[in-house]
């Protein structure tokens, strides 16, 4: 037979246990270990390990950003600009 290398390892366990110790299953998540919530023997949610890439990384709405340099000719504004553009929309 072939030997496969337990790579994933998975805990578990009902809500109402969930729910007394959610301290300790944050401990096992943090060490790599999967926690599965079961409701009535039916699974409904996974904790499961950051990925150390994702925790490092600023999400794009955090990120600088260089604001977009809107030139408009003189006598037209914004708000014009938008009206006319709606209004070949619904032509």
């Amino acid at each position: 037979m072939y030997k496969i290398p337990f790579l994933y390892k998975m805990h578990t366990l009902p809500l109402s246990e969930f729910r007394a110790n959610a301290s300790a299953m944050l401990d096992l998540v943090e060490q790599g270990v999967t926690v599965r919530i079961m409701r009535h023997g039916k699974p409904v949610a996974d904790l499961v390990p950051v990925n150390a890439d994702d925790a490092e990384t600023v999400p794009s709405w955090k990120r600088p950003f260089e604001p977009v340099a809107l030139r408009l000719p003189p006598g037209v504004s914004v708000a014009g600009l938008l009206h006319q553009a709606r209004a070949g929309e619904r032509a």
